[in-house]
């Protein structure tokens, strides 16, 4: 387990990839461990989070002085931040709940029908819309009951890829986090017989449950790894960017190109923002003006994951305002400027955060990059109809 609360997935062992050995080479195996002394946690966090970080982060500003020098990085140096992005070719899948077409075809159902609340009025795709990038455009999400939730709808792209689930973690696997919803009272405020109960009772469910499960009866485990299936599917497609890393110079403008080396090196994005899905699923405190304490209140004990919560992925970034776990910045351009030097410096504070000494210019070609991670991706308009 790392400073930040996230466990450290055996994905080698517990996984199977549709595509094998190259899911393999992207996913590679990392140890778990538990930690219960406190003198063994914080040595351990050290080693696997300070210490990488400080390289990191010693490594962007030694690479700063000397870009700051000269006429900028060289192609070569470039090409090396570009293949950081390489995308997965291959959607992962837990061993126990391994892909079956019929299995994403009945999870993409639950995920639209609105009698998974209790009101019947709510669905999965109510705060996880596919037209805004599957988030809800909203600053916090809303309940069946119209009431308003304390967190920003977080966008479901990706997660196959993922580790730990939620804003602040709290969901070890997909299949946990897809039916946790439904039973929160301030959500779809449902309970799990009901639910079982209902859908036993509607014939197409009960041919479309056969069909996945076979010889299993509809169950909250079932019901779990056909939405976790489906959500497995919702991929990011090819954007801009991406067509950029392949080779194409003309994807993306000039500015983009700016932006992309600044993201790299001087405002320090990719220290968390990593990878082709620009996250490292890890959680930290960014200094927002807030009283929720995120991974704080599911691991205690940890100063540092006080007020810390989960890198979200930026791909499709341009379409999910507004932005942040609160939801309480409406631009990236405030976003980025929040970065370079708004935030609260408090003890829990990530020690990536740092005042910049960035233009407007910069925050431009940034914001322009960010927008080159927005891709065509389906809209599901036939399913929404339900």
């Amino acid at each position: 387990m790392t400073k930040s609360g996230k466990a450290q997935g055996n994905r080698g062992n517990d996984e199977y990839c549709i595509d094998g050995e190259q899911l393999a080479a992207v996913l590679a195996p990392r140890p778990r461990g538990l930690m219960t002394a406190a003198g063994s946690r914080m040595m351990l966090f050290f080693f696997r989070t300070y210490l990488p970080r400080f390289v990191i982060i010693t490594a962007l500003g030694f690479f700063a002085l000397v870009s700051g020098a000269s006429a900028g990085p060289s192609n070569a140096e470039i090409a090396a931040m570009k293949a950081r992005y390489q995308r997965s070719t291959a959607i992962p899948y837990p061993k126990d709940n391994a892909f079956s077409t019929a299995k994403s075809a009945l999870g993409r159902e639950l995920f639209f029908d609105p009698r998974l609340s209790g009101t019947g009025k709510m669905s999965c795709a109510t705060c996880h819309d596919p037209t805004l990038a599957w988030g809800d455009g909203r600053p916090t999400g809303i309940g069946s009951a119209g009431n308003r939730l304390d967190r920003h709808s977080p966008t479901i792209l990706n997660l196959a890829f993922g580790e730990l689930m939620f804003w602040d973690g709290r969901a070890d696997s997909l299949e946990e986090q897809s039916i946790g919803p439904i039973q929160n009272p301030a959500e779809m405020t449902n309970e799990m017989p009901r639910l079982i109960a209902t859908l036993r009772a509607i014939p197409s469910y009960q041919a479309s449950f056969a069909q996945a499960f076979p010889n299993e009866e509809i169950s909250a485990a079932t019901i779990a790894k056909a939405l976790a299936t489906f959500e497995r599917t919702i991929v990011s497609g090819q954007a801009p960017f991406d067509r950029w890393v392949g080779g194409d110079e003309n994807a993306i403008s000039e500015a983009a190109k700016r932006g992309f080396v600044t993201f790299n090196t001087t405002a320090n994005c990719a220290s968390c923002h990593s990878g082709w899905r620009f996250t490292d699923d890890s959680f930290h405190d960014i200094g927002l003006h807030d009283d929720d304490i995120g991974r704080g209140a599911v691991i205690e004990g940890i100063p540092e994951l006080q007020h810390a919560f989960k890198t979200p992925t930026l791909r499709n970034i341009a379409q999910r305002a507004p932005y942040m776990h609160n939801g309480s910045i409406t631009t990236l351009e405030e976003v980025v400027r929040h970065y370079a030097g708004r935030f609260v410096r408090r003890p829990s504070l990530a020690v990536e955060l740092h005042r910049l000494d960035v233009t407007a210019e910069d925050i431009q070609d940034v914001v322009a990059f960010l927008e080159t991670l927005t891709s065509v991706d389906p809209t599901f308009a036939e399913a929404k109809k339900q």
